[in-house]
C-alpha cells in the first residue's frame, strides 16, 4: 500500500492524483497531493511508476497498511527503484534495465492468492 508521499521531492506534477485507480489522492493546487485515502491503496504501483521525482514509495504489503520513517526510506535507497527496475521514463533505453512491466501479472495473481486467503492465511 502507499506509505509516504515525500513532498519536498514532489514538483506538483499530479501525475499520481492523474493514474491512481483508487484515487488515493487528491489534487491541491501549487502543492504536492494530499494521501487522502491510503486505505483505499491497491498497491498497483502506478503512481511510483509515473512519478519521475521519485517521491512515492509504496510498500509491497497488500493487506495491511505499514507506517514507515521518512528518513529510513531516503537512507535505504528505494526510492525510484521500482521504476528504474521496470524501465520506465529515463531507464527505458538502458539495456540492464529492459522493460518488464509484463511481470506484474505474477504480483498481481499472488495479490489476488493473499486476499481470496484472507488475513489468517497472509504470510
Amino acid at each position: 500500500m502507499i506509505a509516504l508521499l515525500l513532498e519536498e521531492r514532489c514538483t506538483h506534477c499530479q501525475r499520481c492524483v492523474q493514474i491512481c485507480p483508487a484515487l488515493v489522492f487528491d489534487a491541491r493546487p501549487d502543492a504536492p497531493p494530499l494521501l487522502a485515502r491510503p486505505d483505499d491503496c491497491q498497491t498497483c504501483f502506478a503512481c511510483e511508476l509515473y512519478c519521475q521525482a521519485d517521491a512515492l514509495y509504496v510498500d509491497p504489503s497488500v493487506l495491511n497498511r505499514v507506517r514507515v520513517d521518512a528518513d529510513t526510506v531516503r537512507a535505504s535507497g528505494l526510492l525510484g527503484v521500482y521504476r528504474r527496475d521496470s524501465g520506465w521514463d529515463e531507464w527505458a533505453e538502458a539495456p540492464r534495465y529492459a522493460n518488464q512491466h509484463w511481470r506484474m501479472e505474477e504480483v498481481f495473481a499472488r495479490g489476488r492468492e493473499l486476499a481470496q486467503a484472507g488475513p489468517s492465511k497472509a504470510p
